[in-house]
């Protein structure tokens, strides 16, 4: 029976092939079946994963919490040199030229990535904006936001940074960032679950070497990575505790 390979919804869609040749790779160079199960959903994917039907995953820094300290699941790399930050645009026709400048009722179309919304509700408070003084429109993915964006059926919207810069060069051309965050310490995570555990030495081998091998260098270039980093459990609590710092 193949183990479970599943990737945070919140990836570019001009990556899914990406995702699929990963999974290949590491099936040939672990010698294990492993399925690729991607979702349009954080809902169906969690549901899925407390079921116990995902094995190893490459997760977004919130779903990292619950991975680690309700299921079990062990951190074992980040994506080298990419950490999640957040961006707050608008259409280029708005008259906003900074967060400050957004008023109060303004709708803010954003995703249930709860971190990057998280994230984008604190760079709001220098506008003096929160739940009780805005409308927020949740979509399912990043493209819908800048098209809800850009249809001016949104004041402004919160983006994952990566998911910005990977719109195509026409959406982004009709939108203009107000602000970024600058974190630098929260990242993708992949956590492997209790049933790929005695693959983990081999699997964290594997990822290592992606990038000094040409195979695996043109697989990295097609998930939009350019490497992997061995993540520490300290490096992992650390993350979390910040991640759940900033929710509550």
């Amino acid at each position: 029976m193949p183990l479970n390979l599943t990737v945070s919804p919140d990836f570019a869609p001009d990556h899914i092939s990406g995702w699929f040749y990963f999974n290949t790779y590491l099936q040939r160079q672990l010698g294990i079946p492993i399925h690729l199960e991607l979702y349009d959903s954080f809902e169906k994917q969690r549901q899925d994963i407390r079921e116990g039907k995902v094995d190893l995953i490459y997760a977004n820094p919130y779903d990292a919490s619950m991975l680690v300290r309700e299921l079990g699941f062990k951190a074992l790399m980040k994506p080298a040199h990419k950490a999640d930050e957040t961006v707050i645009a608008v259409s280029v026709s708005s008259p906003c030229g900074s967060v400050e400048d957004l008023q109060p009722g303004s709708v803010i179309a954003t995703t249930d990535d709860p971190d990057v919304h998280t994230m984008g509700m604190i760079m709001l408070e220098s506008a003096d904006l929160d739940d009780s003084n805005i409308q927020v429109k949740t979509l399912k993915n990043y493209v819908l936001v800048a098209k809800t964006l850009l249809k001016g059926e949104a004041d402004a919207g919160f983006f994952l940074k990566q998911a910005y810069d990977e719109l195509s060069e026409l959406i982004r051309s009709e939108m203009k960032p107000l602000v970024s965050s600058q974190i630098g310490v929260i990242h993708h995570v992949l956590l492997a679950g209790p049933a790929f555990q005695s693959h983990e030495d081999a699997l964290i081998s594997t990822l290592m070497s992606m990038a000094d091998e040409e195979k695996g260098r043109n697989v990295l270039q097609n998930m939009g990575l350019v490497g992997w980093e061995r993540m520490s459990e300290e490096d992992s609590e650390f993350m979390i505790d910040l991640i759940d710092t900033l929710i509550d």
